[in-house]
């Protein structure tokens, strides 16, 4: 049985193009009031494939093949419009590492803006 790689790696691919969709984890896109929401996905995949054959001293021949596949499909929160003012709202909280890398911006914007009120004061 010989078995066509690139056709199934296509198949799938289809398969990940139509399924993988915010619209097909959370939903569409919606309006609460003045803000308007659009849910944000994390989509991971992996593939793997590994075969081969081989003849013994009998002229026996063997072979066989094997492949894979994984995909993982997370909420990650929305993004939140309301006119030109946009942000992101997580889905759950950060802890640990993640978090402070969260909060980095606003550390350095609150950092840079006593930095430039005490140049100005200079």
């Amino acid at each position: 049985m010989t078995t066509n790689f690139e056709e199934v790696l296509t198949k799938v691919t289809d398969f990940l193009k139509s399924e993988a969709q915010t619209e097909t984890v959370i939903g569409k896109e919606f309006t609460l009031g003045e803000f308007t929401c659009v849910p944000v996905i994390r989509v991971g995949l992996g593939f793997g494939y590994g075969g081969g054959e081989a003849e013994d001293d009998k002229k026996a021949h063997g072979g066989g093949s094997g492949a894979g596949a994984g995909i993982g499909i997370e909420p990650m929160g929305f993004l939140v419009a309301r006119g030109a003012e946009i942000n992101f709202v997580p889905s759950r909280n950060s802890k640990g590492l993640a978090a402070a890398f969260e909060k980095l911006p606003d550390i350095l914007d609150k950092y840079l803006a006593g930095k430039q009120i005490e140049a100005a004061a200079n």
